[in-house]
């Protein structure tokens, strides 16, 4: 057996806050729809911790590293990516974040974490892959490629109670749209609600999964919009979630061995300019724009226009991006930062062998944006061409960013499976 605990800690903001993850919605929130938290699962000594926000910046996520009980290397600490949440990056994604709340939110993961670690006890694992539930699709490309892998771990006590159920699926938790005003973990909490529902007592941990290019099926631009939308309501995000936890629930059991690892490494990615204009070109056009734009579009526009003076000018500095592979009893857990396309996802598992189950998560360590694969480039559109403003970030970052997380992915995911460096 192998000691495993897990656990949950409340990061729900008051009411008030300002919201993340729609340039249209301007108003703060009014209320909970359902309880944000940060969650962990501890392995050995390794661990995960997903947090309810739409992302953690590199700085946070190493301070969190290094407060929690475990060593600095074996912890990952990912973002669940909804966008009912409340900023939880400074100085990204355009709203200034309340630092009483950021500090709250480095507090709660390094809390899960230590809390997760002291109440390991021994514990058997299995891995089983869920059917293909049928949600996500590529919202640049109709018929595009989706990642639809749906592993699920179940963690047991001596007993025979449920620890913990894992599991992950790549759709944009984008369910709900800019017209909501309530902090909610999106269609994820539906999920782990009908884990937990499942098995009472267990905590269940989602983590999200490369969606740079997947959601339900709408465009990125259909999101700059205020208007109420049946199918991205609670009902809808209910109905989905419930699903997706009645697909990974279905899943075979298979015993794995008693063992965690963990490996590192640092990608260094650079940035490409998309805007060939001068930035004050840009400014001036976006500003006279506004004039007459619909509210949803001229906040966005704002937005473009103040990076277009503050942030444009600036010369991006190549950013290093930190990938970690856990492996939990022969179970890769690959965790790459930012916004991952279905494509890179693909690749990845197809040299990990495409029938093996893993996890391959995005928004891990770091949120600096999307990082396209280099054969997105020549469609351009929202996430190649214009995401990066309302990110606060100079520039695209250059095709072969992706191709570079991969590889590195794959290295790690290779020596980690050798066994020549357990953690």
């Amino acid at each position: 057996m192998i000691p495993v605990g897990a656990a949950i800690v409340d990061i729900t903001p008051p009411p008030g806050l300002a919201m993340s993850g729609f340039a249209a919605r301007t108003l703060p929130a009014k209320g909970a729809h359902d309880a944000l938290t940060a969650r962990a699962v501890v392995v050995g000594d390794t661990a995960v911790v997903v947090a309810d926000v739409i992302g953690i910046d590199a700085a946070t996520s190493a301070r969190i590293r290094k407060r929690c009980i475990l060593p600095t290397d074996n912890v990952v600490v990912a973002a669940l990516h909804n966008h009912g949440g409340p900023v939880s990056m400074a100085g990204r994604l355009s709203i200034a974040a309340d630092p009483t709340y950021l500090e709250r939110l480095e507090d709660a993961c390094v809390a899960a974490i230590d809390k997760a670690a002291a109440s390991r006890r021994p514990a058997t694992i299995t891995v089983g892959q869920g059917s293909d539930p049928g949600i996500a699709r590529n919202r640049r490309h109709p018929g595009g490629p989706v990642d639809a892998s749906l592993p699920l771990l179940r963690i047991r006590a001596a007993d025979g109670s449920m620890i913990a159920l894992v599991t992950a699926y790549a759709c944009h938790p984008v369910v709900l749209a800019a017209d909501n005003l309530l902090w909610t973990a999106d269609y994820p909490h539906f999920v782990r609600h009908a884990l937990e529902e499942a098995h009472p007592g267990a905590v269940a941990l989602f983590m999200t999964g490369c969606v740079g290019d997947a959601n339900t099926g709408h465009s990125a631009h259909a999101s700059i919009s205020l208007a109420a939308n049946p199918d991205r309501s609670f009902a809808a995000a209910e109905r989905i979630g419930r699903k997706i936890a009645e697909a990974a629930l279905g899943a075979a059991e298979q015993p794995v061995s008693e063992t965690s690892s963990a490996r590192n490494g640092t990608v260094s990615l650079a940035f490409a300019r998309r805007e060939t204009e001068a930035s004050e070109i840009l400014e001036n056009r976006w500003r006279d724009e506004a004039l007459s734009a619909e509210p949803a579009r001229k906040n966005l526009l704002g937005y473009w226009a103040n990076w277009a003076r503050d942030i444009a000018p600036l010369e991006p500095e190549p950013l290093a991006a930190r990938v970690t592979v856990l492996d939990w009893g022969g179970v890769p857990i690959v965790a790459l930062p930012g916004e991952i396309f279905a494509e890179t996802a693909l690749t990845i598992r197809a040299a990990l062998g495409a029938d093996a189950p893993a996890f391959v998560i995005g928004f891990a360590d770091d949120n600096p944006g999307y990082i396209p694969p280099a054969s997105e480039f020549q469609f351009g559109g929202y996430e190649v061409d214009e995401a990066h403003r309302y990110y606060g970030v100079a520039a695209t970052f250059a095709p072969g960013s992706a191709e570079a997380l991969a590889a590195c992915a794959i290295e790690l995911a290779k020596a980690t499976s050798s066994g020549s460096e357990a953690a």
